[in-house]
């Protein structure tokens, strides 16, 4: 086909899929996702790269923007929304933009993608600015929304990045702060990006937030402590991270959450330094967050 990006090449081990069984579709569309994840190593020094612009963007009281379209775009926006319940963000602290608004999360508007003067618009929306870091998610590296979006994230000042699955053209890798590139190579159905592609982007995208997160103190020991218990499930969470930290009973464990406000890290502080609520908020703020600055390394902890 005539066309050099790599998510557009035919898969010659899928050529002749249309006669396989069941059961040979799943093992043909499983071996190529085992691939996946080795693509994604690839790129391990660009993502820590991009983790690093995104914790000095959090510390310097920025935000992460993602910016795609189709796919792309509603895995931006995904990994935006599951922030606030896992790590107890603000909403506005990690953002994504999809080209089509809203609508485009639920049914496709293809068209939107090709106009870089609405990604523009909706970077100036968001008042992008030096503080703020900008990761343009575009697998096939030519989506213009992206391109328009990002070109005038660094006009405000920003930081910007990209996300494709084909290989950067140099004026890509000229422009931007930092270029992931995992190549998945050509998908089971030709140009079908939602699979390979996406499952690599997600796996980017998921180490990126994760990591930044775990480094500016929303997880302690490999416990996401900063979740704020506003359901069921997250209220037994909250309470079982409390038992097993603080070796106490559920019921203790629920009376603390409680008194806590629902915020298992102020609750940590308040049983561990034998503090009322206002002094443990103190005490975090002033530890910019960091648990074990105020309560010692989960590591060193005789009780875990």
């Amino acid at each position: 086909m005539l066309d050099d990006r790599l998510t557009e090449q035919r898969n010659p081990r899928s050529s002749a899929m249309d006669v396989l069984s069941a059961l040979e579709l799943v093992d043909l569309i499983n071996s190529e996702d085992r691939t996946v994840a080795e693509a994604v190593e690839s790129q391990r020094l660009a993502i820590a790269d991009a983790i690093e612009l995104v914790v000095e963007a959090f510390r310097s009281g920025g935000r992460l923007i993602y910016v795609g379209a189709g796919t792309s775009g509603r895995l931006g926006v995904l990994d935006a929304a599951e922030m606030p319940p896992t790590f107890g963000t603000d909403p506005e602290m990690v953002q994504g933009i999809i080209a089509g608004g809203r609508e485009a999360l639920v049914r496709s508007q293809e068209g939107a993608e090709d106009h870089p003067e609405d990604g523009a618009s909706e970077i100036d929306r968001l008042e992008i600015g030096p503080k703020d870091f900008v990761m343009g998610i575009a697998t096939s590296g030519t989506t213009p929304f992206v391109h328009g979006a990002l070109a005038r994230a660094r006009e405000r000042g920003a930081h910007t990045g990209f996300l494709l699955c084909t290989s950067p053209a140099p004026e890509l890798l000229e422009t931007h702060d930092v270029v992931i590139a995992p190549l998945v190579g050509p998908e089971v159905v030709t140009g079908s990006t939602r699979m390979k592609a996406g499952t690599a982007t997600k796996m980017v995208l998921n180490t990126v937030t994760t990591a930044a997160m775990v480094m500016t103190g929303k997880v302690f020991g490999n416990l996401m402590v900063d979740l704020q218990a506003t359901c069921e499930k997250l209220e037994d969470r909250g309470e079982r991270i409390l038992m097993t930290i603080l070796d106490v009973d559920r019921s203790r464990a629920a009376a603390l959450l409680e008194a806590a406000g629902g915020n298992v890290k102020t609750a940590l502080v308040m049983e561990r330094r034998g503090a009322g609520v206002v002094e443990a908020e103190r005490l975090l703020e002033e530890a910019a967050g960091a648990l074990a600055r105020v309560i010692g390394s989960l590591a060193e902890d005789p009780q875990t």
